[in-house]
């Protein structure tokens, strides 16, 4: 097994920098990975893009704007029905755009944006017919009473047959958007009891709006230091035992806890030069809790499967790696994969889930370096090795034994649950 003890020692130094979206500590965290990155032989960029930075605005301001106009229409009137079924849509489609890797068309049209920082590294064969994108977040997010870890172990221990049988994660955002659309449909209809309805949901979105952005950010060890720290660990071994054939992308994006607005710059940018058709992309997000999961689909409001053959292939990389993965799990959030599903690319996501079947310490302040698991980094970046190296075999310009050799970590065996 590679010795990745730097590993460690990576996740801690950057836990320690305060890294909200869009912040100096994000670009501060960028150019230490490109400095790493560059270390290990890859030629690393940071790039420069334009987000807003947050989600809490974007979000809250469609639901208090959708809730004051349902407050209004209560006390009746055809012309305040129609200015609050007017709100209620627009809030609703602003906020379904957002949430689901859309354009962000309403906060790129009416909120203040300010820089944020990708790193972009190449490695691998630069003159390969194909190309893999490894894509993984450093910014950090901001913690909320509403990711609580103890809500998920509270109904786990109590129901447990439940727990078991869950296989999709609870659909936080879905009051958030079905505030609105009841204060649209209360408002048209004429029903006072759906208008009022939406407008308690709106306007209690709202306030946990508010309470979301006025929280600082956690050390986002586990979320995402660890997808970091298996890109620095894919560069290193690539440095060891290049690859022939296959043009290896090592993309770390800012601004992915604003709802992938890092990743959207990223796209704008690169998409363009990166064929679908000879372009694969691994998300590794989250990668620190006890047990690795193979993401089936994600997405807070409309749910997009990612391919089953890609799926089936990575599987079949843990398999070889010796690594556990677990199978059959959605998440109602989203990460930098989405974007590049909704673009047409061969997607996959990587995650890693604790015996609740929710990322460990999530969005909390125990967020910490010395909470995360690195025997699940350690499977992580072995899993990623093997799925490079297999797509660097499978290329037809590959040598044929370009795929050999890549068994490093740990003893644990591919599952399903």
């Amino acid at each position: 097994m590679p010795d990745h003890r730097h590993l460690r020692d990576a996740i801690a130094h950057l836990a320690a920098i305060d890294r909200p979206s869009a912040s100096p500590g994000e670009r501060e965290a960028a150019g230490w990975i490109a400095a790493r990155l560059q270390e290990f032989g890859a030629s690393a960029e940071v790039e420069e893009e334009r987000a807003h930075g947050g989600y809490w605005f974007p979000l809250g301001i469609p639901n208090a704007l959708a809730g004051a106009a349902g407050l209004l229409a209560l006390g009746g009137g055809r012309r305040r029905r129609r200015l609050a079924a007017a709100a209620g849509a627009f809030a609703a489609a602003a906020i379904w755009d957002d949430v689901g890797g859309g354009s962000l068309w309403f906060r790129r049209r009416f909120l203040p944006q300010r820089a944020t920082w990708n790193v972009v590294a190449e490695t691998g064969d630069p003159n390969g017919a194909r190309t893999v994108v490894l894509v993984a977040h450093h910014d950090a997010a901001h913690w909320s009473l509403l990711f609580h870890p103890g809500v998920m172990p509270f109904f786990g221990r109590r129901f447990p047959r439940l727990l078991e049988r869950t296989q999709t994660s609870p659909p936080v955002m879905a009051p958030v958007f079905a505030g609105p659309l009841l204060v649209a449909l209360g408002a048209l209809g004429g029903r006072r009891r759906l208008l009022k309805a939406g407008a308690v949901l709106a306007l209690g979105s709202a306030a946990t709006f508010v309470e979301i952005g006025a929280r600082g950010a956690v050390p986002g060890a586990n979320d995402n230091l660890t997808g970091v720290a298996t890109l620095l660990g894919i560069a290193a071994e690539l440095t060891e035992r290049p690859v022939e054939g296959l043009r290896v992308l090592l993309v770390s994006t800012g601004s992915e806890e604003s709802l992938m607005e890092g990743m959207q710059a990223f796209a704008r940018r690169h998409f363009p030069r990166l064929d679908p058709a000879r372009t694969h992309v691994v998300c590794v997000d989250t990668v620190g809790s006890p047990h690795l999961a193979l993401i089936e689909g994600e997405g807070m409001l409309w749910m997009r499967d990612y391919p089953d053959d890609f799926k089936d292939h990575v599987a079949a990389c843990a398999e070889e790696a010796g690594v556990e993965l677990r199978r059959g799990m959605r998440f109602r959030n989203s990460t930098d994969g989405l974007i590049a599903l909704r673009a047409g690319y061969p997607t996959v996501a990587i995650g890693s889930v604790d015996d609740f079947k929710v990322p460990a310490n999530y969005h909390w302040p125990t967020d910490v370096a010395e909470n995360v698991d690195h025997a699940s980094v350690e499977d992580a970046i072995a899993l990623c090795s093997r799925i490079v190296r297999d797509l660097a075999r499978r290329t037809p310009s590959a040598p044929a034994d370009a795929g050999s050799g890549s068994g490093a970590g740990s003893s644990r065996r591919a599952s399903s649950t």
